[in-house]
């Protein structure tokens, strides 16, 4: 046998620590518990002092069921150490202002989710945190928009809505030589698809209430990176109270030990979906980095092999035809998540995005009857014939 184990076998056992008796449970024990019981008062005290790397105490602090849970995505991920928040807004916020501080700059990626947009432009404004946004293919743009004070580069693996592929070996090479911190937001190429911290990359983050945990049913997010990093996040969150809860957590390792299956189907209808919508007469585009006439295809290809993910996106008209779809879809539904297990579909001009104004997003190339697509696993051809009497 490797010494190392193959991705879904660790996917499936990574969480399990050794263990200090000869018997140990099958799968993710739950330490549904808010606070620990010590029997010795010396021990207490010397556990409150070190906080998260002597013991539990507090499951703000730690906690077993999530200290597994991070176990499992930094063997997932290639990563020294794993924190996990109570969602993926609060990984992010919680990586950016372990990063930053008040005078400091960020170089951005244009097309993100707008729930990033909204933090960049509230809470980190208010901190005094400046950030400058440019297209993610435009790598003369990003480089430019650098100052004396940029400490932090970020972008998506794959843009939302808009599907831009980032080539994050590219802009890895401008965050070093520009020494600042690159911090990727993989939430929509789950690690059996990319580990962009073998791409240079700094910091990874995911929403893992998306592809890790899978199901629609709990909320999370993770960042993953060196020791030192994720330690001053992990205090950040003791700090500001984002620790992700122990069911949650317990939930989030359930459904990574599907990941690998999950996604394999994902990607197949996601294909499949792709090229029938892009012979579809009402459809004027289909944004997947799968297909041919995707423009970032063959970096996509590059990147991600043979699975190209599970999103997409389709211009269905003007803002009331997209809006239309919506309303007709019978297996497809209307929801503003994705990466799980049933297929949803979001007008993000209306819903995800409204941060941006309409002159922002025509910027991005999201138009107004775009819609965005997650793909789950339900047959293939029960989703086509649902999308085909949904367009007109």
């Amino acid at each position: 046998m490797s010494e190392k184990p193959g991705f879904s076998t660790r996917a499936v056992g990574g969480w399990r620590q050794t263990p200090d008796v000869r018997q140990h449970p099958a799968s993710p024990p739950l330490y549904q518990s808010a606070t620990f019981i010590f029997d010795d008062i010396d021990d207490f005290a010397s556990v409150a002092q070190t906080k998260i790397s002597g013991g539990y105490l507090y499951s703000r602090w730690a906690n077993p069921t999530v200290d597994a849970l991070g176990h499992v995505v930094s063997s997932l991920e290639g990563a020294e150490a794993t924190a996990c928040f109570a969602s993926g807004m609060g990984a992010i916020a919680g990586t950016l202002f372990s990063l930053l501080r008040s005078g400091d700059h960020v170089v951005a990626a244009a097309q993100l989710y707008g729930g990033t947009h909204g933090l960049f432009g509230t809470a980190l404004a208010r901190a005094g945190v400046s950030v400058t946004t440019a297209d993610v293919s435009d790598h003369a743009a990003i480089d430019d928009a650098f100052t004396p004070a940029t400490k932090v580069l970020y972008c998506e693996t794959i843009g939302n809505p808009t599907m831009n592929v980032a080539d994050i070996d590219a802009l890895a090479a401008i965050a070093r030589a520009r020494d600042a911190t690159f911090v990727v937001d993989a939430t929509f190429t789950p690690p059996v698809m990319l580990r962009p911290l073998e791409h240079d990359a700094d910091l990874v983050c995911h929403s893992a209430t998306k592809y890790l945990g899978g199901h629609g049913d709990v909320t999370g997010g993770v960042v993953s990176g060196d020791g030192e990093r994720i330690a001053a996040i992990r205090h950040l969150a003791i700090d500001t109270g984002g620790q992700m809860a122990p069911f949650d957590a317990w939930l989030v390792a359930r459904g990574v030990q599907t990941l690998v299956l999950r996604v394999e189907r994902i990607c197949q209808n996601a294909m499949a979906l792709a090229r029938a919508l892009e012979d579809h007469p009402a459809v004027s585009r289909v944004l997947y980095p799968g297909l041919q006439s995707h423009p970032d295809h063959a970096l996509a290809r590059k990147l991600l092999g043979d699975r190209f993910g599970g999103m997409l996106a389709f211009d269905a008209g003007d803002a009331a035809a997209g809006r239309r779809f919506l309303e007709r879809v019978h297996i497809a539904s209307p929801a503003a998540s994705l990466g799980g297990t049933k297929t949803l579909v979001v007008h993000p001009a209306s819903v995800t995005h409204t941060q941006l104004t309409p002159e922002q997003r025509a910027s991005i190339g999201l138009t107004e009857g775009m819609v965005r697509v997650s793909v789950g696993i339900e047959d293939i051809d029960d989703l086509v014939a649902d999308f085909e009497q949904a367009l007109p």
